[in-house]
């Protein structure tokens, strides 16, 4: 999953003249190089690394047309390139990195629904929730948490609840399982509309609620920019918890990207690692709760790489339940630097329970 590599440019855009220097794309390597040595350090005893291997194709094509699998694996054999007038790129690796990722996801489901004493968590790259089923889009090629949900209900799991705290909205995973009833989807993200006409046509807002017998299986929760730890908080305790505890799953999956952290490029939102803290923590006894603690997460974006891993360790804290007091940093989080606008984000969740309160008892 390292040698996966996007052409650089200016930031995770195509080169241009007025910039002289181009810029390594913001889907580096070295982000899940920091997740790796952040779990060594902080969590020694409990932190146990794995190989999976790649997912099928019997696995994949569960959820993706095989003619565009078949064009993604000749497209990166040819060398990849940027696809189109996009942000998403790929080079000669790309295909074979897609494929650990999404077989990683797949283990991690895997584990957990065989009743794993750990806290499964599949360390992705590419990320995945951008990837519809036809298409690669956000610097995504292969839909890990799809791939994984869908084989979990391939192997008996009646109901799988996909939480995704992701800043920018799973328009993939949305794609991929609106029109069923067996995989709920929870998003919280920018509402940031459709970045492309035709590799991202969703817009990610609150009437995006599912087709057919998937109706109300769709759960979007659009967020203004300046979102914070009491803004997540609060969307716990009015949507993520209230309809997750209704739908009762088996299985809970986490899209766990950590690009609404404070410090984020791509993002706009101001969480920090005591927030991405509560949200593990509130995570944990959902899954405790509701799905006899079948939980696991899977990685998806942040982009600030030293920011991602203090992050992302306030996930683990959460989850594990075990604060880590850092050398020279204590439990404090060093990118927390502005407060967050609470009436305008409360004003947008009552938004969201309004509309939602059609399908779910929120109130």
């Amino acid at each position: 999953m390292l040698d996966h590599e996007p052409p650089a440019g200016a930031f995770k855009f195509p080169r241009t003249p007025i910039v002289a220097v181009d810029e390594p794309h913001p889907d580096r390597r070295e982000r899940v190089e920091n997740l790796k040595r952040m779990l060594e350090r902080a969590f020694p005893e409990r932190a146990r690394f794995e190989t999976a291997t790649r997912a099928t194709r019997g696995e994949i094509e569960r959820v993706h047309d095989p003619d565009y699998v078949g064009w993604l694996e000749s497209f990166c054999a040819d060398g990849g390139g940027r696809i189109g007038d996009t942000t998403t790129g790929a080079n000669e690796a790309t295909f074979d990195a897609a494929r650990y990722a999404a077989g990683t996801a797949v283990r991690a489901a895997r584990d957990a629904v065989d009743g794993s004493d750990a806290i499964p968590y599949a360390l992705c790259r590419p990320s995945g929730h951008h990837a519809q089923s036809d298409r690669a889009d956000g610097f995504c090629f292969l839909n890990n948490v799809a791939v994984a949900a869908a084989a979990a209900v391939a192997g008996g799991v009646e109901r799988v609840a996909i939480v995704d705290w992701d800043v920018h909205h799973c328009n993939g995973t949305q794609e991929i399982f609106e029109a069923r009833e067996d995989v709920l989807v929870v998003s919280a993200h920018h509402d940031h509309g459709s970045w492309h006409p035709e590799y991202h046509p969703q817009e990610g807002t609150l009437d995006e609620v599912g087709t057919g017998d998937g109706e109300g299986y769709n759960v979007n929760v659009p967020l203004p920019p300046g979102t914070g730890d009491r803004g997540y908080e609060r969307l716990f305790e009015r949507i993520v918890e209230p309809v997750v505890r209704e739908y009762d799953p088996e299985l809970i999956l986490v899209s766990a990207g950590q690009d609404a952290g404070a410090a984020d490029p791509n993002g706009r939102n101001l969480v920090t690692r005591a927030g991405f803290r509560t949200l593990g923590h509130r995570i944990r006894r959902l899954a405790a709760d509701v799905a006899d603690d079948r939980l696991a997460l899977v990685q998806e974006g942040g982009y600030q790489q030293s920011h991602l891993s203090f992050a992302t360790l306030g996930v683990f804290e959460g989850v594990l339940g075990h604060t880590v007091d850092l050398e020279r940093y204590g439990t404090d989080d060093p990118f927390d630097w502005l407060d967050e606008p609470t009436d305008l984000v409360n004003s947008w969740i009552d938004d969201a329970v309004e509309y939602h309160s059609d399908y779910w008892p929120l109130d």
